[in-house]
């Protein structure tokens, strides 16, 4: 037991690595070409700290893990939403601009929503499948909120830090394929190890999915809302966790379908019922005690509930 999960721990630490190292190569090569730091924030930095859960789901659906691919997704979009806004919130109350109350929150929402809709499909002979058409809807849809996140931001003349080190171009290369090389073989090692572990405890791929893989693959927005929410940047602790989930939902699944249909358990509607909630939750938050504000009270409302909601998962299972 305690060789797969070490194996498991190597994976998650190669994932993000292996972002962090494509995000500098990727940043500093486009540099070189004069590319903003907007079109670099908006494709390499954001698709960077997406790039564990990408990985993971590929490649779980490539070797037909479907139960991994959904629970990475779900289980890391409630992470987000429920443990990270919930520790940046004890940390400091987060006030919320009016966009993202009024618009990413609802979105977030909607793309939940979406994917109950097109995962369940009561009325199409591809019930409980996620396909490749349900897949090239989701891409869609996320090039469409790029292009309003690209708005948002030019309009705002907002501008999106990168790094600004030189490098040689060796040096770039070198980051470049060392990134790539470690989200390959880390994503591999987390799937292998993850259903290996599964199987020795005898529980499910969803458990394992759910807990330590959606955990693990959320560390990168982790790291950002926590150090975000120290610097007193509500809006940087929040949007990425927003964005992330819209990011998860749309891009990700939407990759992940397109290059395999994916089967959806329809236990797993239990956990989007927890987003769907979850996402109102933060939204009526808006609106209580201080307006347009998540006060420290509901960010440990919001923790409570990921408590409660862990422990009666793994009970399940015992």
């Amino acid at each position: 037991m305690i060789t797969p999960i070490l194996w498991l721990v190597l994976g998650l630490v190669l994932l993000i690595k292996g972002a962090d190292w494509l995000v500098d190569g990727a940043s500093a090569l486009a540099k070189k070409y004069n590319v903003s730091d907007l079109a670099i924030g908006l494709t390499i930095v954001a698709f960077g700290t997406s790039a564990p859960e990408l990985v993971v789901n590929v490649m779980g659906s490539i070797q037909g893990h479907h139960e991994i691919v959904f629970a990475n997704v779900i289980g890391s979009n409630n992470f987000n939403l429920l443990v990270i806004l919930g520790i940046s919130g004890m940390i400091t109350p987060l006030v919320v601009q009016s966009s993202t109350v009024w618009k990413e929150i609802p979105l977030s929402f909607f793309a939940a929503l979406l994917l109950f809709i097109v995962a369940n499909d009561f009325w199409t002979p591809d019930s409980f499948t996620l396909t490749r058409l349900d897949g090239a809807l989701f891409l869609i849809l996320f090039c469409g909120f790029l292009y309003y996140v690209y708005t948002q931001l030019s309009g705002d003349s907002v501008e999106i830090s990168t790094p600004e080190k030189q490098y040689s171009q060796l040096k770039i290369w070198s980051f470049i394929v060392l990134g790539l090389v470690g989200l390959v073989f880390g994503g591999r090692l987390v799937v292998n190890n993850a259903i290996e572990i599964a199987t020795q405890m005898g529980v499910s791929e969803k458990i394992i999915g759910l807990t330590i893989i959606a955990a693990g693959t959320s560390l990168p927005e982790l790291a950002t809302s926590i150090v975000a929410a120290l610097r007193k940047n509500a809006d940087i602790a929040v949007g990425n966790i927003i964005g992330s989930n819209i990011f998860n939902i749309f891009l990700i699944l939407g990759i992940s379908s397109v290059v395999s249909p994916i089967h959806f358990n329809p236990s797993f509607n239990n956990e989007l019922f927890l987003l769907a909630a979850g996402t109102l939750l933060l939204f009526s938050g808006m609106f209580t005690g201080q307006k347009k504000k998540l006060d420290r009270w509901e960010a440990g409302v919001l923790l409570l509930i990921f408590v409660a909601y862990t422990w009666m998962l793994i009970s399940s299972e015992l």
